[in-house]
């Protein structure tokens, strides 16, 4: 457990650049002095009226929304104080730096360091290592503390750990590198995005979702600060027992209510795994349980209960040839039936004769966890060849298997690059490390089975360090040979 210490110090910054740091948006933070490298204190947010310029000015498009926000929160009365940070470095910039790409890497415009520049002559660059503090802190506030902005004031009773980063080693070594050397961004489109989304977010699932993922492919969260169980999905382990139909889950239904409940969560799972559901073909008397249009046409039948009917495939051929109206459509189309037990003989023949593929809820229920916890791990085109003509869990099952090898290989690539990292001394920590595509395959072969080759690894190595998974970074070479790539985050298993 990491210690306790005390902070008697607090750096006043405007709220929206603390509020920035604490996201993880940016390392940098200009105060008026020279801060000494080592140096740590609670960051105390003002008001940002003391500036010269409008917060439209003052701050890059991307950032507006974040400081409105942040402006609106300040209170009269009292200041939250959420983080501490350590001066990494501190450097003193004038008119001789390119002050447009200073501006891409940090938050602040152009025009916000010429009007620092007009009035200070030089410009205090401070890069910051946050960390969230313990507990929030809410301390009065100082009728003069205004005057007092890019300064230090003194406080009591604050205390701090490293326990909490705002970000990574990997990611803050990363971020300080590029703004040493102003490098140009990475993915500006996507930190364009990401501030998009980040006010839909607040409102819509979906948006929250793509907002997290984006947010770890550009270092600003790990999969453990935002991959928490999601109560949403509770329905996922009702998938099972609601084909069973067990006694103490009918109590008080009637077999079309407890039929209903089913058909209701087998849509939900094939939707949740990627299938397009036409909702006009919906079941009940004349119906057909379920139909989905994309990727490709699949039909099916639910059947809970203990056992499924013989005539459930004669009631699939009947219904889909009526409802969707084509035979064509419906020779080309996946059939499925999903029920719990054992068919009899005479259903396995007549679905290997129709060329039905027959599952238990079970066997859904693990396609929708796996899923679940590696989204968009599944691939449909590929799961239909694994629904074959009869009872087919054992081979559904095969495809499962088939998916946890692949993730647990590329977990492999990728704890194979942070293991190389791992390996520098201290001194070359201050910078992410490295490593070419044979770097990492040669280091991969020398602990484990089966062997690979160079362009097997790329091939990997590029998939993981692609703007939709974001595991590993890359720099790119004159070709895949002098590619280099570098850790970012694990993938759990």
């Amino acid at each position: 457990m990491n210690q306790l210490f005390s902070l008697p110090t607090a750096l006043c910054l405007p709220a929206p650049d603390i509020e920035v740091l604490i996201q993880g948006r940016t390392i940098a933070a200009l105060p008026k002095m020279f801060l000494r490298p080592g140096q740590r204190f609670a960051l105390y947010p003002l008001d940002t009226s003391a500036n010269q310029l409008s917060i439209e000015q003052y701050y890059r498009t991307n950032f507006l929304s974040i400081a409105q926000t942040a402006i609106k929160q300040i209170n009269s009365e009292t200041v939250a104080i959420k983080a501490w940070a350590r001066c990494e470095l501190c450097q003193i910039l004038d008119h001789t730096k390119p002050l447009d790409v200073l501006s891409q890497l940090t938050i602040w415009t152009p025009e916000a360091f010429e009007a620092i520049l007009q009035k200070q002559q030089n410009i205090f660059l401070a890069y910051l290592r946050v960390y969230h503090l313990p507990q929030l802190c809410e301390v009065p506030v100082n009728v003069n503390i205004e005057e007092k902005l890019g300064k230090f004031v003194s406080l009591s009773n604050i205390n701090g750990s490293e326990e909490k980063p705002v970000l990574s080693d990997q990611i803050f070594a990363q971020r300080k590198r590029q703004l040493e050397k102003l490098e140009p961004q990475l993915h500006p489109e996507w930190e364009e995005l990401q501030s998009a989304l980040a006010q839909l977010a607040t409102t819509n699932p979906i948006a929250q979702q793509l907002n997290n993922d984006i947010n770890i492919f550009l270092g600003l969260s790990s999969d453990k600060s935002i991959k928490q169980p999601d109560a949403d999905l509770a329905w996922i382990n009702k998938i099972a027992a609601l084909g069973n139909r067990s006694q103490q889950e009918d109590e008080g239904k009637s077999n079309y209510q407890a039929g209903t409940d089913f058909e209701n969560i087998v849509r939900k799972s094939l939707e949740f795994l990627g299938f397009t559901i036409d909702y006009f073909h919906k079941g009940g008397a004349g119906g057909v349980d379920l139909f989905c249009s994309q990727p490709y046409p699949l039909v099916g039948e639910c059947k809970a209960g203990k056992k499924i009917p013989n005539d459930t495939a004669v009631q699939l051929l009947n219904l889909g040839t009526l409802r969707l109206k084509s035979q064509e459509l419906f020779k080309q189309a996946t059939k499925l039936i999903i029920g719990p037990g054992q068919p009899t003989t005479q259903l396995q023949d007549a679905a290997k004769v129709q060329d039905m593929a027959i599952i238990n809820p079970a066997t859904l229920e693990k396609l929708v966890k796996l899923q679940s916890n590696y989204r968009n791990s599944i691939d449909l085109f590929k799961l239909k060849e694994y629904l074959k003509a009869g009872q087919c869990d054992n081979e559904v099952e095969k495809y499962i298997d088939q998916v946890y090898k692949q993730m647990s290989l590329r977990s492999q690539i990728i704890k194979t690059v942070k293991e190389l990292s791992e390996q520098d001394d201290e001194s070359s920590k201050a910078t992410h490390q490295c490593f070419t595509v044979t770097e990492i395959r040669a280091h991969y072969n020398a602990k484990h089975n089966p062997k690979h080759t160079d362009e097997t690894v790329r091939e990997l190595v590029i998939e993981l360090s692609s703007p939709l998974t974001g595991y590993l970074g890359r720099e790119k070479g004159s070709d895949w040979k002098s590619d280099h790539f570098y850790y970012l985050r694990d993938l759990p298993l």
